[in-house]
């Protein structure tokens, strides 16, 4: 029986998240319940929970999760800028005359946004606020309109930079440190952060050129379903200084790491920087709206650092009841070795999607099963960019998806939530196919990384 404690846990935490506890508090508080239930029937270790001081420690020293804050930040900045706004209503314009040139601007913006911010309720809200009006008024059936804006509002999954690649990147840099010190490497091979961001910029694009391509042959089978707009004058003036510099920082951002002149947490530094300077030299950062960026910035940064600690003692006491022994021998003894144990992941990542926000998912799971996959043999590049699309398919699949919710709560009542899950449909076959894609050819991911590094 105290073999099953490990996964009585990961139940317990399932449970209590459905019933709506906190994320952070939960994950803390049945690993010191089972900790404390262990101690009394003398089966769990107590000295273990020494090492939980110096785990906050090396939470507080690690600088690439400095990168967090400042990424949000920038994101932040650029929403209450109202920058990401007038991206949206000049490249409207510039695409006015295309067939479905809304909805592709939509989804250019979109991209842009959640490479920002990487969090899908910010995304998806923002971009139902400011387009899905317009989208309805200008003809578009209100699935093909919500099915965009949800599809795009998770993008942030996946686009470089992004807070999920930040976190997703650590973790798993701190996974393979741990498969290859199990196998006997006492030199282990480092993956950052930045491996990951240049691991994702190929499915990435992939992703927004499917969805761009999908848009285009909607309008030209149906033009009247994804018309083009009025044609309006364009100031080219005015749309390069409104379209350019957004864009200049977030290429800078990306360039720096990839190039190597930066760390993620360097580049996010100027990212927020240059996202401050953009708001100011354009009037939109009063004191007021400083503040409220400011605390907004520690609302979110606070959540995720809170959870962070919480699941830093879950798997303290997970691996005090041998849990990762556990899951070895689960993996160990799945059908189809290495094939089987990844596809058992993916499906179990993809189910928790339905309950978890992708910053549990990769707190909690991913350091329990993540060194037991990368011992196995698997890319840890790869293994990351696949997660992170599969959570992205998992925040959009009806009807649990967080990224239909969040929609769902800014839509005007005339939209029909069966229209928003009827209109995500195509989307997610899109971004299977790209899965499939990446797990018959990994090279998609791996490739860039291996010619840059």
């Amino acid at each position: 029986m105290t073999e099953l404690i490990p996964l009585l846990m990961f139940a317990a935490v399932c449970g209590a998240l459905m019933f709506g506890y906190p994320v952070a508090f939960t994950l803390g508080g049945t690993a010191l319940a089972a900790a404390g239930l262990g101690i009394v029937f003398g089966i769990f270790n107590p000295e273990l929970l020494r090492a939980f001081p110096d785990r906050l420690y090396g939470i507080m020293q690690n600088g690439t999760l400095m990168a967090v804050p400042l990424f949000v930040l920038m994101g932040v900045m650029l929403e209450r800028a109202r920058i990401a706004e007038d991206l949206l209503v000049n490249l409207a314009k510039v695409f006015a005359r295309l067939p479905a040139g809304m909805a592709v601007s939509v989804v250019v913006v979109g991209a842009l946004l959640a490479a920002s911010t990487g969090i899908v309720g910010a995304t998806v809200v923002t971009m139902g606020l400011m387009s899905l009006p317009t989208m309805l008024r200008n003809g578009y059936p209100a699935g093909l309109a919500t099915g965009t804006i949800c599809a795009t509002g998770t993008l942030g999954q996946i686009i470089p930079p992004s807070i999920a690649l930040v976190l997703l990147g650590d973790t798993l840099s701190n996974a393979y440190q741990q498969a290859q010190l199990s196998a006997g490497i006492f030199n282990p091979q480092p993956v950052s952060v930045g491996d990951l961001f240049i691991g994702a910029i190929v499915p990435g694009l992939l992703l927004v050129a499917a969805y761009i391509v999908y848009l285009l042959f909607v309008a030209r089978r149906e033009p009247v379903v994804a018309p083009a707009g009025e044609s309006e004058s364009v100031d080219l003036t005015h749309t390069l200084k409104s379209l350019l510099p957004p864009i200049v920082l977030m290429l800078l951002v990306l360039g720096s790491i990839i190039s190597g002149a930066a760390t993620p947490t360097e580049a996010a530094a100027v990212g927020a920087l240059g996202a401050g300077i953009l708001a100011w030299s354009r009037g939109a950062l009063s004191w007021n709206r400083a503040g409220e960026v400011g605390r907004n910035t520690l609302q979110v940064s606070a959540m995720v650092f809170a959870i962070l600690i919480g699941a830093s003692l879950f798997s303290l006491v997970f691996r005090g009841y041998d849990g990762e022994e556990l899951v070895t021998s689960i993996f160990n003894s799945l059908p189809g070795g290495v094939v089987g144990a990844t596809l058992l992941v993916m499906v179990v990542i993809f189910l928790l999607g339905f309950i978890l926000d992708f910053i549990e998912i990769t707190f909690v799971v991913v350091p329990i099963v993540g060194p037991v996959l990368l011992a196995m043999g698997v890319d840890p590049v790869w293994l990351g960019i696949m997660i992170a699309i599969n959570l992205q398919t998992s925040f959009l699949t009806p009807p649990f998806g967080f990224a239909l919710f969040y929609l769902r709560g800014v839509a005007p009542e005339e939209v029909a939530t069966g229209a928003i899950y009827r209109g995500v449909v195509p989307f997610i076959a899109i971004q299977l196919l790209l899965l499939c894609a990446l797990a018959l050819w990994p090279e998609l991911a791996t490739w860039l990384p291996g010619r840059l590094s």
